[in-house]
């Protein structure tokens, strides 16, 4: 968890909030970026916060993040406002129980800005040990949780 408080509405102009929050949660968690195999990003599919977010994973993953599968889920529920976080992070576990990523639906227009595989339309088999959920808050609240398959 961190916390910017930059604006009510925007997020910070550089990506220092998500990076935080990411990077701290791998280190709290003992994860490697290398180990991450899937983000359920926060998502909301604007261009002031995929490319915020798209910025911090890469800063975040360095050259593992073209590895990464990255999608949002909110396509399908919509913003669920104080619950996504937490339906997100179902999302997220179910992807490592299952061995499914869920696609970002209606991705139809790809931002040159984000340049990471954002698993576009159609879910997709893959095993998954290691995988994030971002949510990203109106007010600079910040909060990632880190899940990894049991074993």
């Amino acid at each position: 968890v961190s916390g910017d408080a930059s604006h009510i509405t925007a997020p910070p102009e550089r990506h220092e909030g998500a990076f935080r929050c990411m990077s701290m949660t791998l280190k709290c968690a003992g994860i490697n970026p290398d180990e991450v195999q899937y983000i359920n990003a926060h998502g909301t599919s604007t261009k002031m916060n995929d490319q915020y977010e798209s910025e911090a994973i890469l800063d975040v993953f360095g050259n593992h993040a073209k590895k990464l599968a990255v999608s949002s889920t909110k396509g399908v529920t919509g913003h669920c406002l104080g619950a996504a976080g937490g339906i997100e992070a179902v999302f997220t576990a179910l992807s490592i129980y299952d061995g499914v990523i869920p696609p970002t639906a209606n991705y139809t227009t790809p931002d040159p800005a984000c340049m990471l595989d954002y698993v576009p339309n159609t879910a997709r088999r893959a095993k998954i040990d290691v995988a994030l959920s971002n949510s990203f808050g109106f007010g600079g609240t910040n909060a990632t949780i880190a899940i990894r398959r049991f074993s």
